[in-house]
């Protein structure tokens, strides 16, 4: 992809000029000596040195060494001849586009990131190891807790914002240039995983991937990003313009709470990014289906099993039947049902007074989730004496497929640059991204860790795959948008 002259002086800046080489720990109360080393890597004078370490190493950015966790950029000894590279570069290059342009940037991001990929994949398990079920008000919070302080030490100010399930996170990074609009990061902290599940399925490390619940859906997403503000920091750059990350406590069970928080963000926004996991094969999320979460609630008549059944009205048996009529309604195109749970009755020797149903409805186009919303409200009793309700718990808007895509095309050359093949497709889950997307706001997700197996017992990451998304997120934070939308500046 061809930039544009001043943007490529722009990019350039954004990642040159002087870079402070460091070294650092993520997710780790205990930092090292913090000495600022020279712009130009000649010594180390002034460096705390401990025993056995090398000078390139003991040079580290200097942070808030009081922070509980978090990333504290790292680069160890490679990082003396990756920043004096960077340096070199800002100061000569003037092509026209970003390979001509930034001949040594992407060795420097790529071998930063690999540098500070075990420390990321330290934090992604430390995090996974704090149990956050949606829902749990108190586990959620403590979570979010350790997420404020890791990326506080990135360089982020933070806000905790209330929710009536847990806090909700906005942290916000200062940009190279305040005045453009800002880019919208948004993720959760909340998985489907219940207190407890540690006990019998820890975090693990086994043959290049790190399973346990949450670390795909999204723990790994929010490390990486750490682990990509960490090499920002460690390198004295701030991104290209204000980066807004809101982290809510609520996405699992469709944000009825966050969403609002979500939307207040996108006024102005110039892009948004999800920290959602990609396709297992890595591509990003292009589009996603709507979905819908619905409440389905029977009410009946008690009575004796045995002696009066005849002045009962069960329930349990209209909602069976409701559930029949239901699937053949969903079954239409562009529509999927899932019955997730089923609850009702009290005894076998009682005729049930009440049962439920939580279904989840997926959409792919608006249209097919308006028609089967407007289906579901209108369903009646089947039989005299019950009554049947339904009601909406959480809804997210169809975020279709856009022809051209130019945001797509900017990440997939950045890519390129630190040699990744990288490209987007749509998505049969709906997230917090849907919001911005069904809008019609430039939109990508799957910025997560790589990985597979969301919501199930075998999910896992790719620890190999934890360095090139670090170093493209890096980038992708550091380097000019292009022009996105004919409003849009930037």
């Amino acid at each position: 992809m061809t930039v544009p002259a001043a943007a490529d002086g722009e990019a350039l800046a954004a990642l040159g000029g002087s870079a402070k080489v460091g070294s650092s720990t993520v997710g780790s109360s205990t930092v090292g000596s913090a000495v600022e080393s020279p712009p130009v890597a000649t010594s180390t004078t002034g460096a705390a040195v401990r025993p056995g370490a090398t000078a390139a190493s003991v040079a580290a950015v200097k942070v808030d060494t009081t922070a509980k966790s978090g990333v504290m950029a790292k680069s160890s000894a490679v990082a003396v001849g990756s920043a004096g590279a960077v340096a070199a570069v800002a100061a000569g290059a003037a092509a026209t586009s970003i390979t001509a342009a930034l001949p040594g940037l992407p060795q420097a991001l790529s071998t930063r990131a690999r540098t500070l990929a075990g420390a990321v994949r330290r934090r992604c398990a430390d995090l996974a190891r704090i149990e956050s079920p949606s829902g749990d008000a108190p586990r959620l919070d403590a979570l979010a807790e350790e997420l404020e302080s890791g990326f506080r030490a990135t360089g982020a100010t933070a806000r905790r914002e209330p929710g009536p399930a847990g806090d909700h996170l906005v942290l916000e990074w200062e940009g190279r240039d305040e005045t453009l609009p800002h880019l919208l990061i948004v993720g959760h902290h909340d998985t489907v995983w219940p207190a407890g599940t540690l006990a019998d399925w820890p975090v693990t490390e086994q043959d290049g991937r790190l399973t346990g619940p949450g670390v795909v859906d999204m723990k790994g997403g929010l490390a990486v990003l750490e682990g990509a503000l960490a090499l920002l920091a460690d390198l004295g750059q701030r991104p290209h313009r204000t980066v807004r990350l809101v982290v809510v406590s609520d996405e699992e069970v469709g944000s009825p709470d966050g969403r609002g928080l979500v939307e207040r963000q996108l006024r102005g926004a110039a892009a948004v990014l999800g920290l959602e996991p990609p396709h297992p094969d890595g591509r990003l999320k292009t589009a996603r289906r709507g979905s819908t979460r619905v409440r389905l609630t029977v009410t009946g008549r008690e009575a004796h099993a045995g002696n009066d059944a005849h002045d009962g009205v069960s329930a349990v048996d209209e909602l069976v039947d409701q559930l029949v009529l239901v699937r053949d309604l969903a079954g239409q195109p562009g529509t999927e049902l899932n019955t997730g749970r089923i609850s009702g009755g009290s005894r076998a020797n009682v005729v049930a007074g009440r049962a439920e149903a939580e279904l989840g409805l997926r959409f792919s186009t608006t249209e097919a989730q308006r028609r089967t919303l407007d289906n579901l409200a209108r369903l009646t009793a089947l039989r005299p004496g019950a009554r049947v309700r339904t009601e909406v718990l959480s809804s997210r808007p169809a975020w279709p497929e856009r022809t051209g895509n130019p945001l797509l095309r900017h990440v997939r050359s950045l890519a390129a640059v630190l040699g990744q093949q990288l490209d987007g497709a749509p998505a049969g889950g709906a997230g917090d991204t849907n919001l911005p997307g069904s809008r019609g706001l430039p939109t990508l997700d799957g910025f997560g860790a790589v990985g597979a197996g969301a919501h199930a017992r075998h999910e896992y990451i790719k620890l190999d795959q934890l360095a090139p998304r670090i170093a493209l997120l890096a980038a992708l934070l550091a380097v000019p948008l292009p022009r996105l939308r004919d409003r849009a500046e930037g």
